[in-house]
C-alpha cells in the first residue's frame, strides 16, 4: 500500500496527483487502460468513491477518457486544464448527511402547519416533474431547504442552503452527473422524500433523523453506481450507517 502525503490536499487530490505523476511518467501510456478502480484503491488504501472523484478531476482536465461499460484510458494530454479546488461530490454528501439528518429530527420538533403544507406542495410539482420527464432538481432542493426552514433557524437554514450552492457551482458534482442516464432513480429518491415528509408529520424526531439519513445514503449508493463504468457492485463510500454514538438505535435500524 503506498503511503500518501497529504499536504493539505483533498484526499482525492492527493489520490489524482499521483495518478497523474504516474500518467506523466508512461506508467500508463496513451490509448492503454488504467487499472480498475478496486486495484487503484487498493494500492492507496483508500475507497473507490475516492478513486472515484481523482478519476473524474483527471477527466476534467484531460488526462484520461472514460469510456461507458470499458473503464478509464490515458489519452493525450495536449490541453491540460488544471481544475480549481472542489469539494469532491461524494465528500459533499457525507457532509449533507451528517447535517441535514440532525436538521430533519430538529424541524419535526418545530415544524408548522404552513410548513407541511408547502412540503406537499413540493412533492406534488416533483411528482408531475417525474411524469412528464422534466429534468429540473429545482424541487429537491426547494424540499429539503423546506425542511431546513421549518427548523425556524436561520443559521441552519443557511448552512443547509450553502451546501446546495457548493453543488450547483462544482465541477465536479457536473461531471458525475454527465456518466449518468436515465430518470429511474428519482422516483426513489421522491419515495424517500414522502417518508421524511411522513416522520415530520408525526413530530417524530428520531424517525425524521433515520428517513433523511437512509434517503442520502440512497442518493450517495445511487450515484455510485450509476457513474460506474465498470462493475456495479462495489463498497460504499466511507460509511453507510451513522457512526456517532448518541445515533446507536439509527445504527441499529440500519445494519
Amino acid at each position: 500500500m503506498a503511503t500518501l502525503d497529504m499536504d493539505n490536499k483533498r484526499l482525492y487530490q492527493t489520490i489524482g496527483t499521483r495518478l497523474r505523476e504516474q500518467l506523466q511518467a508512461g506508467v500508463y501510456p496513451v490509448g492503454e487502460r488504467l487499472p480498475p478502480e478496486r486495484n487503484i484503491a487498493e494500492q492507496f488504501g483508500v475507497s473507490r468513491s475516492v478513486v472515484r472523484e481523482a478519476l473524474i478531476m483527471l477527466e476534467l482536465e484531460g488526462w484520461v477518457e472514460v469510456r461507458q461499460g470499458s473503464g478509464v484510458y490515458a489519452r493525450q494530454a495536449d490541453n491540460i486544464k488544471p481544475v480549481a479546488d472542489d469539494i469532491g461530490p461524494f465528500e459533499l454528501l457525507q457532509a449533507r448527511q451528517l447535517l441535514e439528518s440532525n436538521v430533519a429530527a430538529f424541524a419535526a420538533t418545530q415544524v408548522t402547519k404552513a410548513n407541511l403544507n408547502e412540503m406537499r406542495r413540493v412533492l406534488d410539482l416533483e411528482q408531475k416533474n417525474l411524469q412528464s420527464d422534466n429534468e429540473s432538481y429545482e424541487e429537491d432542493e426547494r424540499f429539503h431547504l423546506l425542511i431546513a426552514e421549518a427548523t425556524q433557524n436561520s443559521v441552519l437554514h443557511d448552512l443547509v442552503r450553502e451546501l446546495w450552492e457548493r453543488r450547483a457551482t462544482s465541477p465536479m458534482w457536473k461531471q458525475l452527473h454527465a456518466r449518468i442516464v436515465g430518470q429511474d432513480y428519482r422516483a426513489r429518491w421522491l419515495e424517500d422524500h414522502r417518508q421524511i415528509l411522513l416522520a415530520l408529520q408525526r413530530r417524530d424526531a428520531n424517525a425524521a433523523r433515520l428517513a433523511m439519513w437512509q434517503h442520502l445514503e440512497n442518493v450517495k449508493q445511487s450515484l455510485l453506481v450509476l457513474s460506474d463504468v465498470e462493475n456495479p457492485h462495489f463498497d460504499g463510500y466511507l460509511f453507510a450507517t451513522d457512526p456517532l454514538t448518541w445515533a446507536e438505535p439509527l445504527s441499529q435500524t440500519a445494519s
